[in-house]
């Protein structure tokens, strides 16, 4: 999956993604560092179970974003619960933080859930993630039940969003 010529960074830069298996060696080094982020603000990795199969699709996605030719940030989303996608593992390392990528890794899980009958999609983050929660709040996020090892655990954040059609957005 290549993005449209009006992929862009912020700066400029044209932003590649590519749909790769979640144990790609490419995704394990992305998802390794943002397990790493994890550790550094909550003290250990995710503990939520992740099964690879669950992001292959027609079921799932997970995507690698690339900048130049290096990686830049990784996310996927699987199915939560009928017509209901859960985004997991987005992550953009840091020099490429603040440039428009998030965003773009966002729009299109969003899209190619939608693509695959979802509805809606759901995550959860953490208090300790403001930038992340920021982002989420900017893409039209709101509160959602809990759900998984984290549900009801102080500090865990649960949110959703309805997915609508290209025309309407």
């Amino acid at each position: 999956m290549r993005t449209s010529a009006d992929a862009r960074l912020a700066d400029g830069r044209p932003v590649v993604l590519r749909a790769v298996p979640y144990d790609d060696p490419l995704a394990r080094e992305l998802v390794g560092r943002v397990q790493q982020e994890y550790v550094t603000r909550y003290g250990g990795p995710d503990e939520a179970v992740v099964d690879p199969a669950e992001f292959e699709a027609p079921a799932g996605l997970f995507l690698v974003a690339e900048v130049d030719g290096v990686p830049a940030g990784c996310g996927g989303w699987r199915v939560h619960a009928p017509g209901v996608a859960e985004v997991k593992r987005v992550f953009v390392a840091p020099e490429f933080r603040r440039q428009g990528l998030a965003q773009l890794l966002m729009a299109a899980l969003e899209d190619s859930a939608a693509a695959a009958g979802a509805r809606s999609v759901v995550l959860n983050s953490g208090s300790r993630q403001p930038e992340a929660l920021a982002l989420y709040a900017a893409l039209g996020y709101t509160s959602a039940p809990g759900y998984g090892v984290y549900a009801g655990l102080p500090g865990a954040v649960f949110l959703g969003k309805r997915l609508t059609g290209e025309e309407e957005r």
